[in-house]
C-alpha cells in the first residue's frame, strides 16, 4: 500500500462531513479520506470503514463502465497509529471545474427550494438550458442503478454534477465521486462475523436512497422491483450486462488490507442485490 504520511499537505478546501486532508502525491492532488471513529457528537456512530466503502464503491462503478474518480487505498501514520485511508484524485484542473447539481438547482428556479425530491430533480434537469436534459437523465438513472447495487445511502445533490470547461464552455456529466456511504460503513468486522444469512438479506433489501419520492426516502430494491419508472427500467437495460459479479468478487478478494469477514460481507450483499436487479432485467427485457 502507498504510504501518504510524508506527502505534501495543502490547505483543505473540500466539503463533506468526513475527516480529510488535501495531499499532493506523485504530482497529483488527492482528497484523502480518513476513518471517522465518531460521526456525531455524543452518539456511538462510527464510519471507521468509510475508506473501504469509498474504494470498493468507486471501483464497482468503474467496472460497470462509468467514468469515475480515481481512488487509492493507502496508509497514513497519525499520532503513532497507522490509519487506512482512501485517496481520491482531484479530477478538476485550471480549465475544468466541478459544478455540483445543487448549484444547478439554485440557478434554475429561484422561486422554489429544492432538496432531494425525485420530481423536483427531474424538473431541474428538464428546465435548465445549460445541460443536455436527455443525456443527463440517462446518466442520473445509470448512476441510480449502481448506487442501488452498492447501497449508497447518501447520493445527495452535492455529490454528483457536471464538469464545465471554462474555455469551451462545454458541460459534461462529471466522473462519479463520493461513494463513502455505501456498503454499510458503520458495521465493524466483529459485527460482520456474526451476521446471519437472513440478517444480510434484510440489510440488502432495506436500504434507502436519500432521494425521496412523495416525501419518503426511496427503498432501492422496492423501487427497482416495482418497475413503474420507465427511465429506471431503461437504465437497467443499459447497465445490467456491464455488471460483472465475478469481476467484482475477484476485485474484492484482491484487497490485501481488508478482513476476510468484510470481503465476504461485501461480496454477499452486492450479490443479493444483483440477483434482484437481474430478475427485473429479465422481466423488462422480454
Amino acid at each position: 500500500m502507498i504510504d501518504f504520511t510524508n506527502a505534501i499537505e495543502e490547505f483543505n478546501n473540500y466539503k463533506g462531513s468526513e475527516k480529510k486532508k488535501t495531499l499532493i502525491y506523485d504530482n497529483k492532488k488527492y482528497l484523502v479520506k480518513f476513518p471517522d471513529p465518531v460521526r456525531e457528537k455524543n452518539k456511538n456512530i462510527s464510519y471507521i470503514n468509510n475508506a473501504f466503502s469509498e474504494y470498493v464503491g468507486s471501483n464497482v462503478f468503474r467496472m460497470a463502465g462509468f467514468k469515475v474518480q480515481n481512488t487509492i487505498l493507502g496508509k497514513y501514520l497519525y499520532n503513532g497509529k497507522e490509519k487506512i485511508v482512501c485517496a481520491c484524485e482531484d479530477f478538476t484542473d485550471d480549465e475544468n471545474i466541478l459544478y455540483e447539481f445543487e448549484n444547478l438547482v439554485l440557478s434554475t428556479n429561484p422561486d422554489k427550494k429544492i432538496e432531494t425530491e425525485l420530481k423536483d430533480i427531474m424538473e431541474v434537469i428538464e428546465e435548465n438550458k445549460m445541460i443536455n436534459s436527455v443525456e443527463t437523465k440517462e446518466k442520473f438513472w445509470d448512476m441510480f442503478v449502481i448506487d442501488s447495487l452498492i447501497g449508497n445511502t447518501d447520493r445527495h445533490n452535492g455529490n454528483w454534477g457536471f464538469l464545465l470547461n471554462k474555455k469551451t464552455h462545454k458541460v459534461v456529466f462529471s466522473p462519479i465521486f463520493d461513494c463513502g456511504s455505501c456498503l454499510n460503513p458503520m458495521l465493524e468486522d466483529e459485527e460482520l462475523e456474526k451476521i446471519s444469512e437472513s440478517e444480510l438479506k434484510n440489510l440488502a433489501i432495506n436500504c434507502y436512497s436519500c432521494i425521496r419520492e412523495n416525501g419518503k426516502k426511496i427503498n432501492y430494491m422496492s423501487f427497482v422491483k416495482q418497475m413503474k419508472n420507465k427511465e429506471c427500467n431503461d437504465a437497467i437495460k443499459r447497465i445490467f450486462t456491464y455488471i460483472n459479479m465475478d469481476g467484482i468478487k475477484s476485485f474484492i478478494d484482491g484487497i490485501e488490507c481488508m478482513s476476510k469477514a468484510r470481503k465476504e460481507f461485501y461480496k454477499n450483499i452486492i450479490n443479493c442485490r444483483y440477483e434482484i436487479i437481474k430478475e427485473v432485467y429479465e422481466k423488462i427485457s422480454k
